[in-house]
């Protein structure tokens, strides 16, 4: 069995760059396996008109400031960048990470849903299925041009999907991605996981070659006074087969508690 590994989703969002950078650096010292942050212009929380930064320069400032989580984006919108250009920005951040050896980039990646973004950037939302049809398109031409860039990447870059949705989405994973990520509940997960390992026999592929990553939400106590308990969500979630465990946290400050209960449950669990 695969080891477990615990990723965080710093939301670039309600907080100034110099706090955002100083909680990456609190996280690597924590020893958290990777940084996440996403892909939109606008909060997904809050102020709608918040305070906000873009994802893949953000990216690139944090591979030059840390020294050894991976990094990615949970999730990059297909939709917002020509794939070969995306393929180069991966590729750059990718040596940028690295320090003298393999870079840290993980590309995450899906196919849009955040309509505000789509409308106040000009690009054309369309339908969830033809945004689906796209990332489906563009991924092959993403790795195409890795494999046509000088200098190319320090290592094979990994391809993480997001999203459930059974028909198209967890056949692209199957296909194309080495890392799936879903939200939701232990059932629900575990479904998912069945659903993904059909996709997979049908398409020829291990379906242990896919690490499987999910959203943390904790679980509430019995008692309103009780603290939610994050490691609980996360047992929960590996008994089902999740190895990647993702929390989320925001600004204008950054509450590190849950965190810290997390890494304390991987390390017991990998001993």
């Amino acid at each position: 069995m695969s080891r477990a590994r615990l990723g965080v989703q710093v939301q670039p969002q309600h907080s100034t760059y110099a706090e955002i950078r100083r909680t990456c650096a609190d996280l690597e010292e924590l020893g958290v396996d990777v940084l996440f942050n996403w892909d939109h212009f606008y909060p997904l929380n809050g102020d709608p008109d918040g305070a906000h930064f873009e994802c893949w320069t953000m990216l690139a400032a944090w591979a030059e400031a840390t020294e050894r989580v991976e990094l990615g984006a949970l999730v990059t919108c297909n939709s917002y960048r020509n794939p070969d250009l995306l393929a180069d920005m991966a590729r750059t951040v990718d040596h940028i990470s690295a320090r003298g050896g393999e870079g840290r980039l993980i590309l995450g990646i899906g196919s849009g849903w955040f309509e505000r973004d789509y409308d106040e950037y000009g690009y054309e939302f369309g339908t969830a299925g033809g945004r689906l049809d796209a990332l489906d398109r563009d991924l092959p031409r993403i790795k195409a041009r890795w494999g046509r860039l000088n200098p190319a990447p320090t290592r094979p870059i990994p391809v993480l999907v997001g999203g459930g949705g059974e028909r198209k989405t967890l056949r692209i994973v199957a296909e194309q991605a080495d890392i799936w990520h879903g939200f939701g509940g232990p059932e629900t997960i575990a479904h998912k996981h069945s659903v993904l390992d059909e996709w997979c026999a049908k398409v020829g592929r291990d379906p242990a070659a896919i690490e499987r990553s999910a959203g943390v939400s904790p679980l509430p106590g019995r008692f309103p006074e009780d603290v939610a308990d994050h490691a609980a969500s996360a047992e929960a979630l590996y008994a089902v087969g999740t190895r990647l465990f993702t929390v989320s946290v925001g600004g204008p400050t950054h509450d590190l508690g849950p965190v810290r209960d997390l890494v304390a449950w991987r390390d017991a669990v990998n001993s």
